[in-house]
């Protein structure tokens, strides 16, 4: 019974996580006048990306020039501002060979007053250069497309109290010169109260709001209620701005945000084969993404409009989307209340437990250890298949590298994801029932694996020595169930309360299922400690789904954004599908039998994937075009 429960659950949570990951529908031209339209929106972009447009070049003339006659018919009053090129910008333009005298970043600002023009002013922004050899139809044509379409539904809409403006900037792919040049030069400058930017890292996937101004409690809220009727709903976490701070990255919102202005970046990173490739055409783009980048777009910059009062600078939030219906937000300091009531029932679930199975505390541990052995040996296992795919970190020596990665990520993300589930399936059906030295020989070649083709890393190495150090430990690797289910909500919320100390805007990826485990197991003592029934198996079940389709959508995200050189991000999400599982691990011989094999499979599919990526994305030859 339970392996049965077992496998559909996981199914099911997959399934959830794909239908949930999905963007929108475009919304056809017919779509009422005030609402976002992809298809209208595709009209600009089949003129703005139908040949590479970088600074400098005849197509990006053209591009200016379309841009100025569309803002003008919409009655923008379009105007240029030039600003100079700065010395990194001038290098990138040498460096492919061209020359950089006499070019300029030329921004085009429009304006649609508001009511009140003594109002701080709402920023729409993107850039309209794209790289040399790209057409750029996501980055990012889909942003000035979509700016376009959605000042033209604002004006359906009616008069707004604040002046709009639209902030199409120049040289972004350079070193972001436009929109230095504007918010240190232009006159408009100092009005500025809320900016929305839209970029693009890819060409599909749903958009999500990745990065705001500081203290942003107050632009969250605002954020939530504007876009819950968005196509596709709202889509953002405080993990993802919290993460993307800590990054070297920068858009055009990096310059805003520097000023300490309120405001919101927008983007979708997903086929991150077409980033600044020649394949990121209009035909290619996926207008799902369009629609629901525009869409998210026009319900932020039009609340901003006409809100009473712009978001200020106070404190972060914690918050984080729930499948795009919601967004569930609070106070940093809430994240204590929730870990003090996940320990209240995880006790509760303990203290049933014992009164109904004799459950020790030395059953617990031995359930923690599991938790240990899984994080170590998921990581060394992850960074062994990632790196079948191609090198990483440091190794990543050239341009050309980078994007040929770019366009094995699928392949890769396949592999890793698949090698971590066979660890948690090793850990279901139980290491030391399956064999401790087999265990360790695996772990042992991955680890000499990843440290030949990867390079020796100290964090690899200390999570090997870890792993065979809990694969041997005489009293681990068969925990019971309510000894391995509790152990493992122990170290979810322990380290959860690690990151609420640190970082109480990472935390809640810890603390949410944490919680929602803990909520399950008390349930399930109440049913029926025993775990017999299968009534007592449905709170687990139901919170493995949930939960666990919510992690897995959460989980693709993270291999997207940081996957490429920390595969090992994902043993985290690893940690907590287990922690939702355990209850319903197995115990029959057969049904072990049946897990342990499974774990040997996958890991092999895995593998086979991630070297599948090399065949199916070559490097490019010594002729073909390149995107510097």
């Amino acid at each position: 019974m339970r392996l049965v429960l077992l496998i559909a659950a996981l199914a099911a949570a997959l399934g959830l996580a794909v239908a949930t990951s999905q963007s929108p529908r475009p919304a056809p031209l017919s779509t009422p006048a005030v609402d976002f339209s992809a298809e209208r929106a595709m009209l600009d972009v089949r003129r703005i990306a139908a040949r590479p447009h970088p600074v400098g070049s005849l197509e990006h003339a053209l591009v200016q020039a379309y841009l100025l006659g569309r803002m003008t018919d919409m009655g923008l009053q379009p105007t240029l501002q030039a600003g100079v090129l700065s010395p990194a910008a001038v290098a990138r333009i040498e460096k492919r060979g061209d020359s950089a005298r006499g070019l300029r970043a030329v921004n085009i600002v429009g304006v649609l007053p508001g009511r009140d023009p003594a109002l701080p002013a709402v920023v729409m922004m993107a850039h309209y250069d794209s790289v040399p050899g790209s057409p750029g139809a996501a980055d990012d044509a889909s942003g000035v497309a979509a700016i376009l379409e959605a000042v033209r539904a604002i004006k359906a809409r009616g008069p707004a109290e604040r002046t709009l403006v639209v902030l199409l900037t120049d040289a972004e792919e350079l070193n972001l010169d436009g929109a230095r040049a504007f918010f240190s030069e232009h006159p408009l400058r100092d009005r500025v109260g809320a900016v929305v930017n839209l970029e693009a890292r890819g060409g599909g996937g749903r958009a999500m709001m990745f990065e705001t101004g500081p203290g942003n409690a107050e632009t969250i809220a605002q954020f939530a209620r504007a876009t819950r009727d968005a196509s596709g709903g709202p889509s953002s976490d405080s993990l993802a701005v919290f993460v993307y701070r800590l990054m070297p990255n920068g858009t055009d919102f990096t310059i805003a945000a520097q000023r300490g202005l309120a405001g919101v970046n927008l983007a979708f990173i997903g086929r991150p084969a077409q980033y600044h490739s020649p394949t990121s055409t209009p035909e290619a783009l996926d207008q799902g993404s369009l629609q629901h980048i525009g869409s998210l777009a026009l319900e932020t910059a039009d609340h901003f409009l006409r809100v009473d009062a712009l978001p200020r600078a106070t404190q972060n939030a914690v918050y984080g989307d729930l499948f795009g219906l919601a967004v569930v937000r609070y106070a940093p300091g809430v994240g204590w209340l929730l870990l003090a009531l996940a320990a209240g029932l995880t006790g509760f679930a303990a203290w049933g437990a014992r009164h109904a199975t004799g459950l020790r505390c030395a059953d617990v541990g031995r359930g923690v250890a599991g938790g240990l052995w899984l994080a170590s040996s998921g990581l060394v296992l992850a960074q062994a298949v990632r790196v079948l795919g191609g090198p990483v970190g440091r190794r990543i020596d050239s341009p050309e590298t980078y994007y040929t990665l770019l366009r094995r990520l699928p392949w890769m993300e396949a592999g890793v994801g698949l090698a971590l589930l066979a660890a948690v399936l090793v850990l279901l059906a139980g290491r030391a029932w399956i064999g401790r030295r087999l265990v360790a020989g695996v772990l042992i070649v991955a680890g000499v694996l990843a440290a030949i083709l990867g390079g020796f890393d100290p964090v690899g190495a200390g999570a090997l020595v870890v792993a065979l150090a809990l694969t041997f430990w005489p009293r681990g690797g068969d925990e019971g169930h309510w000894g391995g289910w509790l152990g493992l909500i122990g170290l979810v919320l322990l380290a959860g309360a690690l990151a609420q100390a640190a970082a109480p805007e990472a935390a809640h990826l810890l603390i949410w299922p944490g919680l929602a485990a803990a909520l399950a197991a008390a349930a399930s003592a109440l049913i029926g400690a025993r775990l017999t029934r299968r009534a007592a198996l449905a709170p687990p079940v139901v919170a493995a789904v949930l939960v666990g389709g919510w992690l897995l959508g959460y989980g693709h995200g993270i291999f997207l954004g940081v996957g490429m050189d920390l595969p090992g991000a994902l043993g985290l999400i690893a940690l907590l599908l287990a922690m939702l599982a355990r209850p319903l691990a197995p115990a029959a011989p057969s049904a072990r039998r049946t897990l342990a094999a499974a774990a040997g499979a996958v890991l092999l599919l895995g593998c086979g994937l991630s070297l599948a990526g090399r065949a199916a994305e070559p490097p490019p030859t010594a002729d073909a075009v390149v995107v510097p």
